[in-house]
């Protein structure tokens, strides 16, 4: 990380900003090209690294590159806002914080991993809690994304 003086490193903090965020932008590769898309995501931590479920369609083009390749990227951020620089345009910027990290994705297949990606989803998207049964998560796909290194770094606002 270039901008060590914006590095995040307390898993407390890495963790407010994935639960801020609403977006996970999950990177694919697609015959040599990056291929981002944005999802919703529920979370959670597994031995030091993060673990986030998306809902998607059961096929289609993400599906059929998730099969060709597990390795991805996923990028997360929150708190945007400009900075402003008053006339001088190379003195704006932006504040934010974000996550960047990199692993695998599946899909889940397990009925009960299915309903507990899904449950985490919503919680994470609407802060509460809802019940799934079989014949709801058999309607869609859910996908799991294994992410064991990560970094991240926030600009705050000036005060």
């Amino acid at each position: 990380m270039r901008r060590k003086d914006r590095e995040i490193t307390e898993m407390d903090d890495i963790l407010d900003i994935v639960g801020q965020a609403k977006v996970l932008h999950l990177g694919l590769m697609d015959d040599g090209y990056p291929y981002i898309v944005p999802l919703n995501y529920g979370f959670e931590t597994d031995e030091g690294g993060l673990v986030f479920y998306m809902h998607c369609a059961k096929e289609g083009h993400k599906i059929d590159l998730i099969r060709r390749s597990p390795k991805v990227c996923v990028e997360l951020e929150c708190g945007a806002k400009l900075v402003p620089g008053g006339d001088v345009p190379c003195r704006y910027g932006l504040a934010f914080a974000s996550v960047i990290g990199w692993g695998t994705v599946g899909i889940v297949e397990d009925e009960a991993e299915k309903i507990k990606g899904l449950e985490l989803l919503m919680k994470n998207q609407t802060g509460r809690d809802f019940a799934f049964d079989g014949r709801m998560v058999s309607s869609v796909a859910v996908l799991k994304a294994v992410i064991p290194r990560f970094t991240a770094k926030a600009r705050r606002s000036p005060s």
